[in-house]
């Protein structure tokens, strides 16, 4: 691991398109803590907690996903007054579907 991170950076490891532990890379402890931190940020505490973000979620024409993980970065519920935020999110929906 470099020095210096990035702004934003939290010191975890990259958990996007995990292919296996980088065992021989950094420590494994943090990268086991953190894929763990990961795992339970995304599970709902209970079945009306994804039923209530998936109808809110819906509600703004976006997905349970999309929802959750707006509430995860910025810690507050999407409404409809939000309409810019909403928008700029299914405009990356839209971008990242056309990149593939």
């Amino acid at each position: 691991m470099s020095g210096r991170r990035r702004r934003g950076d939290n010191g975890g490891p990259p958990l996007d398109d995990y292919r296996g532990p980088p065992w021989g890379k950094g420590d494994p402890h943090r990268f086991l803590y953190w894929r763990n931190a990961h795992r339970a940020a995304w599970k709902p505490k209970s079945r009306d907690v994804a039923l209530f973000r998936l109808e809110k979620a819906e509600r703004l024409g976006l997905t349970y996903e999309e929802y959750t993980l707006e509430l995860l970065e910025r810690g507050r519920h999407l409404q409809v007054e939000d309409a810019d935020r909403v928008a700029a999110i299914k405009a990356k929906r839209q971008r990242t579907t056309h990149e593939r």
